[in-house]
């Protein structure tokens, strides 16, 4: 028998919930006839056939 979770840590996970919420909620729509592969401004460069430019 597994003891009820306090309260702290049942406020916790309905907090995590709303956010994973309002995170579907905001979430991108998909790119259609782009690149393949991971996103490539991930960290501020882009990056084409091995040449990386800032922007």
């Amino acid at each position: 028998m597994t003891k009820p979770l306090p309260p702290e840590a049942q406020r916790a996970l309905a907090e995590a919930e709303e956010r994973r919420k309002r995170a579907a909620e905001n979430a991108l729509p998909k790119e259609v006839g782009g690149r393949q592969g991971p996103e490539p401004t991930r960290f501020g460069d882009w990056e084409k056939k091995g040449i990386a430019s800032d922007f």
